[in-house]
């Protein structure tokens, strides 16, 4: 089964590749790897969700920031699969950066980022296991609680 015909069994697509926010492009690719910029949790141009990840009244939780590591690996898929030349043409998922907008008590950082990793396995099998870091920051772009970047092999 390839990538594609994965993402749409589990009843998704790529979405348009976001529009940059400032002035870089979404991927580049040099030789079989495609880097990604950073991936927000766009949607349809919007940012579905902002503020810090954390337990407290009025946080983002946790569960959510989640989701919205999911949204930030589908838009850096569709950007890799941009500079790639199409999503099959992504053969393995080499590195995932997922930075985390945190509250100073949050630690969950990697079950956060966990919701990019799920995803980017259920689309690539056994090819989308990956390094991976998951990093606390104090603020993201646009008040993000999540964002991401990706690193493929492609052929």
């Amino acid at each position: 089964m390839t990538p594609t015909e994965r993402l749409a069994e589990l009843g998704l697509s790529l979405p348009t590749v976001p529009t940059p926010v400032a002035s870089y492009v979404p991927a580049v690719r040099v030789g079989d790897l495609a880097y990604t910029s950073g991936q927000l949790p766009m949607v349809d141009g919007t940012l579905g969700v902002s503020g810090k990840v954390g337990t407290a009244e009025g946080q983002v939780s946790p569960d959510v920031a989640k989701e919205a590591a999911r949204t930030c690996a589908l838009n850096a898929l569709a950007a890799a699969a941009e500079a790639a030349g199409g999503l099959d043409a992504v053969v393995r998922v080499v590195k995932v950066t997922g930075f985390v907008s945190s509250a100073p008590d949050f630690v969950g950082q990697p079950q956060v980022v966990n919701g990019a990793s799920e995803l980017l396995g259920q689309v690539f099998g056994d090819a989308g296991e990956h390094a991976r870091s998951a990093v606390g920051v104090a603020v993201l772009p646009l008040d993000a609680p999540v964002e991401l970047e990706l690193v493929v092999a492609v052929r």
